[in-house]
């Protein structure tokens, strides 16, 4: 019997040694292995340049493009001439290298300058031609150009992997201006919110604060006090990101100045999660709602109002709404105008009170929308129900959590 089970026990190592080899062999073929280096070569190298094309993201890209052209050098070359970077050696070739990139520059095209056009030291004859391959993008031109030495006779196969990968290096590069140019049109529309905010507000503002510094100068004190620190935080030079605890302080500055204007007419009620204060979203994204819910829901009602803030705890997302009870407008002027798309409903009406005409020109809510959009996606946009008599109520939806995003 133990002569059995020892026979037993062999073939069951021997089947499971066969079969693990056999999985082995499945699982890390070379051709395997030399794809998955190539895509994580790929990945280094894309990782630099998305930050764009300079010194620091080019020495940081060139070993990794070195080893994806198989090149025995590679410098990337700005474009304007200048070297950003070399990698690898026969750096006596970097001036005949930038030279070819130069014509490269200029023509738009390849270069291959082949042995008998080197120039070269006696008994230096080991490489034996030099490419610049320019980095093209449609819209803009020459971005740069790889140049790379080579010591054996450039084929069709080591030009075409230089071209493959010029193209590569080409498209993140293309991404990260695309991520400046977005970054930049973000500044400009956050510019735009803060002068569209600005002069209505600023003039109610000081309105109301020269109206008690005879009555009540006390009173007239604090009110400049929120209004430097509010007008402080709006006009601040920061990122394009900031955290719900800092946007609802400011809007309660906001607030207190409005209520100075109101009076009794005005009521606030806020309901916050205190998990979410330190969520992340666009600067000054949730004032304008406030503003609007102010402006054009509250102050068309002889009797005031009330604005309701919630912020909630919705799993990986944060739901926060802004909703006053006030005059409300027809949901088609939204779709028709500044806001299309981001109606998700109407409310059935109250009464039979019809919206002012100007409260077809909400101030910056489609600035907002575009922002969310632009940060995390389409899915992120206002949602605003409405209707003429039943107030109106716009909720945004933040993640929690976006990597690359942080205030």
């Amino acid at each position: 019997m133990t002569g059995v089970l020892w026979a037993v026990l062999v073939v069951t190592v021997a089947v499971a040694a066969v079969v693990a080899m056999r999985t082995r062999r499945v699982l890390t073929t070379p051709a395997e292995r030399a794809v998955h280096d190539t895509l994580h070569t790929a990945s280094l190298a894309a990782r630099p340049l998305r930050r764009g094309l300079d010194e620091t993201s080019a020495r940081e890209a060139a070993p990794h493009l070195r080893l994806l052209t198989g090149a025995d050098s590679l410098a990337i070359v700005g474009p304007d001439g200048g070297l950003l970077a070399w990698n690898g050696p026969h750096e006596t070739f970097a001036d005949q290298v930038v030279a070819a990139a130069v014509r490269a520059i200029d023509g738009g095209r390849r270069v291959l300058v082949a042995h008998g056009d080197l120039a070269r030291a006696p008994g230096n004859q080991e490489v034996r031609a030099l490419v610049a391959q320019p980095l093209l993008l449609e819209d803009t031109g020459v971005v740069g150009v790889l140049g790379v030495v080579a010591t054996r006779d450039p084929g069709p196969a080591m030009l075409g992997a230089l071209t493959e990968v010029a193209r590569y290096a080409c498209s993140q590069i293309e991404l990260a201006e695309l991520d400046a140019s977005r970054a930049r049109l973000d500044r400009a529309e956050l510019r735009a919110l803060r002068a569209q905010i600005s002069p209505h507000f600023i003039y109610n503002a000081l309105g109301t604060i020269a109206s008690f510094v005879r009555t009540d100068p006390d009173r007239a004190r604090e009110l400049v006090l929120e209004f430097a620190d509010f007008t402080r935080y709006s006009f601040r030079s920061a990122a394009e990101y900031t955290v719900l605890a800092d946007e609802l302080r400011n809007v309660d500055r906001y607030l207190t100045l409005e209520r100075a204007r109101f009076g009794d007419n005005l009521e606030v009620r806020l309901q916050v999660a205190p998990e979410v204060l330190s969520v992340v979203l666009p600067f000054l994204a949730l004032q304008p709602l406030v503003e609007n819910a102010v402006r054009h829901g509250l102050s068309g009602k002889p009797d005031g109002g009330t604005v309701t803030i919630v912020a909630a705890d919705a799993g990986p997302d944060c739901i926060i709404s802004v909703e006053d009870d006030g005059v409300g407008m027809d949901p088609e002027l939204l779709r028709s105008g500044e806001l299309d798309a981001v109606v998700s409903g109407a409310r059935q009406p109250r009464d039979g009170r019809r919206p002012s005409t100007s409260e077809a020109a909400h101030v910056g809510l489609a600035n907002v929308d575009d922002r969310l959009r632009a940060a995390f996606g389409n899915d992120y946009g206002l949602v605003v129900e409405t209707a003429p008599g039943a107030g109106t109520k716009v909720s945004m939806r933040v993640p929690k959590f976006r990597p690359g995003i942080r205030a």
